[in-house]
């Protein structure tokens, strides 16, 4: 059995703390299953870059869904002690949904990269076959680095010192997250140069917006985890709940941000979501 902290100096502001954690869950939860539903009932949204855009709503529900249950419990019920086996488990959902949500701001960036280089091709080139094996080797990308770390973390013992080389931790964010945001700023680069090519500037401009969106996405979901990263790496005197904060700001930041990204940069989205709100004002 493991204890939980909740976050170390600031035990004290827990209720408190659990207010805006709270809302942010819901934030979440809501605009995420409202991104989900919106593209699978609205035909018009059947098209790949919706489709990934679904895969990241699912990866962002699955990401707060593995934290909820033990970060509201610490706060609302004190409820502190984690079994060995729940604590091993509840690792390898928030590191899996975590390396999923890389992996496919990775494929939305190849997503553009292809509707923007190659239009004519892009139907062809993204078929749903193609799309649903994407999806498959999203997750089976993130389960096969995981589960080994897992269970060799299962032999260890924590009732002495627990300090590891940090070189285990860094090969799986370099083997995922390093790996994935060198090809996303290399599909930037190949879209920059093929949105130069383009003579009007009104058509570039109309060009590069559609990729705001996913741009604004992957900055949201790399910064906190590079800070987060410092932050374990020179942060050796910051205070104890420094990290903690900043963790948790990683973990639940994208998943509430990206539906209302979406929402507000992309119009089909924000016209399937008109016609939902009036298609229900019609039905009360």
């Amino acid at each position: 059995t493991f204890l939980l902290t909740g976050i170390p100096g600031l035990e004290w502001a827990h209720t408190w703390i659990s207010i805006p954690f709270c809302c942010l869950y819901l934030t979440a939860l809501s605009g995420n299953t409202l991104i989900l539903f919106i593209v699978l009932t609205e035909p018009s949204l059947h098209e790949p870059m919706y489709y990934f855009l679904s895969m990241l709503s699912t990866t962002d529900i699955g990401l707060c869904i593995s934290t909820l249950v033990t970060v509201l419990g610490i706060f609302w019920v004190n409820a502190r002690e984690i079994s060995f086996n729940a604590c091993l488990s509840q690792m390898f959902f928030i590191h899996l949904f975590t390396f999923m949500e890389s992996s496919v701001l990775l494929a939305m960036a190849f997503d553009r990269f292809v509707a923007i280089s190659n239009p004519l091709r892009y139907a062809t080139i993204l078929t749903h076959t193609r799309i649903a094996q994407i999806g498959l080797a999203v997750i089976t990308r993130g389960t096969v680095i995981l589960t080994p770390l897992v269970l060799l973390l299962k032999h260890l013992s924590f009732c002495h010192n627990t300090k590891i080389n940090s070189v285990f931790g860094l090969t799986a964010i370099i083997s995922t997250a390093g790996v994935d945001s060198v090809f996303i700023l290399l599909s930037y680069v190949l879209i920059i140069r093929s949105v130069l090519n383009i003579a009007s500037p009104e058509e570039r401009k109309k060009v590069f917006s559609t990729c705001i969106s996913h741009i604004t996405a992957v900055a949201i979901f790399y910064i906190p985890l590079i800070s987060l990263s410092f932050v374990h790496r020179f942060g050796k005197h910051a205070p104890s709940y420094v990290p903690t904060l900043i963790a948790n700001v990683y973990l639940l930041i994208p998943p509430v941000m990206n539906p209302i990204i979406y929402s507000i940069k992309t119009k089909p989205i924000q016209k399937a979501m008109f016609k939902l709100l009036c298609f229900k004002g019609t039905h009360l």
